[in-house]
């Protein structure tokens, strides 16, 4: 780990270990700001004290991070377009890390102190799109160009999307609860319960449902937003030690095989339906031109992309036996010819069976590129877990008692966390990044509007303008950042 430093000057080292620092720092402030949603029907109810809960979740954020996989971490790392991918240096990725984070703890600092419920993750992407933005402003690239403009549309959709279904599913859950359960011992608030049977906790399986279903969002929500500080600090590594990120140079002599071969199929691939890609690649074509300067990747290239990289890997049975040169060559290469097989993927004429084969090529071509070094996934698991256990009164006040006109019955914070630890499971599952605190702000709104309790509107128009500002705030915020920091590189 620490080797990462060595042949850093004083001010590169400097800046990777500001550069990790803030990452930390944002999925700390992620563990108090988002994990409070986690724990504050748990809390609220009664069914765990508030410190054995934060730490129960902490634990389950942890483990949520060391299990989820990788697939939403480079879901928020392709929101940058490739060709800001590939050719991202030390001191622009410098500049870029440091203007997103910035912007993104700033806000959500913001909104803690105030006890909204904002999220996060709609922060990150907010502040990743402020700085594709600016970089497009900055080199004259048009919009659609600086910013990967499908994988935005793809992520904010599941962002709008989730809190509906969350608001839609926890009200069909409560009433199905209703139905099923009669009895009023499962319906009462804390203070209903504690007032008429002079019980202080729930029901007994009333609350082994209430804990287990609060540790199942502490979980996913460790799956999916500890993925995206995964994500963050990759881009860090990359950008500001290139010799050792930009591959995994722990590969084996077979993966790099298997990459070598999913080249040599796709190239096998492109030419069987030369047809019906003529439109998209030139397979004919043999050489390309490369741009001074920088590297742009052009699908009409594709044919000799994959040449240029089957000839920078002939005989190479380790990526430690290539110079930095080398690997940062191989990397574009391998990013390029992804990018040209997802486009390719889109193509109507192609067969579902070439496009399932396209598929499993794509999963070999990035399978050295796509990773994370074990240490990086404690590093975000402790960061988000230790976040967790402080600053999550506020919140838990506001989910609590200021969405709904009366408290939270027991079936109501059931309700809504087994319907947001189901909908970010599936989330994460998929790739996508979603917002625990939308989803489950709206899964509790959604119970307070199927109990008749109605809604305090003054909260949810926070919620809402919350949702409205966090875009354009971390987008000005973070793209301003990034324009004032590329005037003195």
């Amino acid at each position: 780990m620490l080797d990462m430093f060595t042949g850093l000057s004083f001010v590169m080292g400097l800046s990777l270990f500001f550069a990790l620092l803030f990452v930390l720092a944002y999925e700390f402030i992620n563990g108090f700001h988002d994990t409070a949603n986690a724990v504050a029907t748990v809390i609220y109810t009664k069914a765990m004290s508030p410190y054995t809960a934060v730490i129960a979740s902490g634990i389950f954020n942890f483990l949520g991070v060391i299990l989820g996989g990788l697939g939403v971490a480079y879901a928020i790392v392709h929101l940058l377009p490739v060709d800001m991918l590939l050719n991202i240096t030390s001191v622009h990725g410098m500049v870029l890390v440091f203007s997103l984070l910035t912007a993104a703890i700033i806000w959500n600092l913001g909104t803690w102190y105030f006890g909204i419920p904002a999220s996060s993750s709609h922060t990150l992407i907010g502040s990743l799109l402020g700085v594709c933005l600016a970089n497009a402003l900055i080199n004259g690239i048009p919009i659609n160009e600086g910013v990967n403009v499908k994988k935005a549309i793809d992520i904010m959709l599941s962002l709008l999307i989730s809190p509906l279904v969350g608001f839609g599913v926890a009200a069909l859950v409560l009433l199905l609860l209703k139905r099923i359960f009669t009895g009023p011992k499962i319906h009462k608030t804390p203070l209903e319960r504690e007032k008429i049977d002079g019980k202080k906790h729930p029901p007994f399986w009333t609350r082994v449902t209430l804990v287990a279903s609060a540790m199942g969002v502490s979980f996913v929500h460790g799956s999916n937003d500890g993925q995206k500080g995964i994500g963050l600090i990759m881009l860090v590594l990359i950008g500001l030690t290139p010799a050792q990120f930009v591959l995994n140079l722990d590969s084996s002599t077979y993966e790099i095989e298997r990459t070598r071969d999913a080249a040599v199929h796709l190239k096998s691939l492109y030419r069987e339906n030369k047809a019906n890609l003529s439109s998209l690649i030139d397979i004919d074509k043999t050489q390309m031109e490369i741009p001074s300067g920088s590297f742009k990747c052009n699908a009409n290239d594709a044919i000799p992309v994959i040449d240029a990289l089957l000839s920078e890997l002939k005989g190479t049975a380790h990526y430690k036996d290539l110079s930095l040169d080398d690997r940062r060559d191989v990397r574009r290469l391998l990013l390029c010819i992804d990018d040209t097989a997802k486009k390719v993927s889109k193509i109507d004429a192609l067969s579902s069976k070439d496009k399932q084969d396209l598929g499993n090529l794509r999963k070999d071509i990035t399978a050295t590129t796509e990773y994370a070094p074990f240490w990086v996934i404690i590093a975000v698991a402790l960061a988000l877990g230790l976040g967790t256990m402080m600053g999550w009164k506020r919140i838990v006040y506001t989910v609590g008692e200021k969405i709904g006109k009366t408290g939270m019955t027991y079936s109501q914070g059931m309700s809504a966390q087994i319907t947001a630890a189901t909908a970010i499971g599936v989330a994460s599952v998929t790739g996508m990044p979603v917002s625990t605190t939308h989803v489950l702000s709206s899964a509790v709104a959604g119970t307070m509007v199927a109990n008749r309790s109605g809604l305090q509107f003054s909260t949810i128009k926070t919620i809402l303008l919350a949702w409205v500002f966090t875009l354009p705030v971390t987008i000005l915020l973070s793209g301003g950042l990034f324009y004032i920091g590329t005037l003195f590189i």
